[in-house]
C-alpha cells in the first residue's frame, strides 16, 4: 500500500501534483532567465516594460501579465522606485531670462521642442555632471556631455551634439530649460540664435515645468544606475554613452505607446501621450 493512500490521496493525483509543480518551476526558471538577459543591459527596467518586450516568449509559455508579475515577485525581481535630488540650477545671475513658450503648446512631432537639463551623476570623490538635450515628443536623447563641472562649455557641447542630429532645420524648434546660468549665458543664447532655435524657460523652481527632462534624468539613474558607478571621468563617459545607446534604441517608452525613442523619432503619426499632473490647475509640459 502506498503512503499517499493512507492519507486518503489518490496515487495519480499525487504524482500529477508533483509533475505540475516541477513544470511550474521549470517555466518560472525560463522566465527568470529571459528577464535577467534583458536586465544585463537595462538593470532596473520595470515589470510592465519587461512584459511588453517578452510578450511573444511569454505567450508561448502560456504566461499572462499577472502570472509574470507573480513570478517576479516570488523571486524578488520587482523594482522598488528610488528617489534622489540634487540642486544643479543657479538662477541668481545677471543674464536675461526668457518666457515659458510651451505651456499651451501641443507637441505633435519630433524636433518641435527640445528640453535641456543638467543632472549630478557622480560621488563626492569623483563628481560628474551630465548635460542632456532631449526631444520632448520622442523622448530621444539628442545630445549629451559628461564633465566634472557645470560650466557653460559642457552645456554648449551637449547642444552642439544635438544640433548635429537635427534632421529638418527648416521647421520651428523650441529649446526649453530651467533658468540656469549655463542656458542664459551669452554663448548659449548665440548658438540658439545662430541655429534659429527659440528659447523657452521655466518661470519658477517647480520641476513640473520641465517634467520631461526630469523624467529622463530619473530613468537613467533609476533604471541604468548611472549615478552608482563612481568611476573616473573617462570611464563614466563610456558607461553613460553605452547607457544612452541602450535607452535610445532598446528601451520601450510607455508614453511612446511602447515604441523606443528612436522608433518614435522617425515618425510623427503617433500622438504624444499626456498625463494628469499633481496640480491640474497648472499648465505644465506633460511627463514621460
Amino acid at each position: 500500500m502506498f503512503a499517499c493512500t493512507l492519507f486518503g490521496i489518490d496515487r495519480q493525483v499525487y504524482y500529477r501534483r508533483i509533475k505540475r509543480t516541477s513544470s511550474r518551476k521549470l517555466i518560472a526558471s525560463e522566465v527568470i532567465s529571459l528577464v535577467l538577459k534583458i536586465r544585463n543591459t537595462m538593470p532596473r527596467i520595470g515589470a510592465k516594460k519587461l512584459y511588453y518586450l517578452l510578450k511573444i516568449q511569454l505567450n508561448q509559455l502560456k504566461i499572462g501579465r499577472d502570472k509574470f508579475i507573480d513570478i517576479l515577485r516570488a523571486n524578488h525581481l520587482l523594482i522598488t522606485p528610488r528617489r534622489s535630488y540634487h540642486i544643479t540650477t543657479n538662477s541668481h545671475h545677471r543674464f536675461r531670462k526668457h518666457e515659458n513658450l510651451i505651456l499651451d503648446l501641443k507637441i505633435c512631432r519630433p524636433e518641435q521642442v527640445w528640453v535641456s537639463d543638467i543632472t549630478y551623476v557622480g560621488k563626492r570623490e569623483n563628481p560628474c555632471y551630465l548635460s542632456l538635450i532631449t526631444d520632448a515628443y520622442s523622448k530621444k536623447i539628442m545630445g549629451f556631455y559628461v564633465a566634472d563641472n557645470m560650466n557653460t562649455k559642457s552645456s554648449l557641447t551637449a547642444l552642439k551634439n544635438a544640433i548635429k542630429q537635427r534632421r529638418d532645420k527648416g521647421k520651428t524648434l523650441i529649446h526649453h530649460s530651467d533658468r540656469g546660468l549655463q542656458y542664459c549665458s551669452d554663448q548659449y543664447q548665440k548658438l540658439l540664435y545662430k541655429n534659429n532655435i527659440r528659447c523657452s524657460m521655466t518661470q519658477n523652481s517647480d520641476p513640473y515645468e520641465n517634467a520631461v527632462a526630469e523624467r529622463i534624468n530619473g530613468i537613467l539613474k533609476q533604471e541604468f544606475n548611472i549615478d552608482k558607478f563612481n568611476q573616473q571621468l573617462a570611464v563614466m563617459k563610456i558607461l553613460i554613452k553605452d547607457a544612452i545607446e541602450v535607452y535610445n534604441n532598446e528601451r520601450p517608452h510607455y508614453s511612446n505607446y511602447m515604441l523606443t525613442p528612436n522608433q518614435m523619432h522617425k515618425q510623427n503619426i503617433v500622438e504624444m501621450r499626456t498625463y494628469k499632473t499633481k496640480t491640474p490647475a497648472k499648465k505644465v509640459l506633460t511627463g514621460v
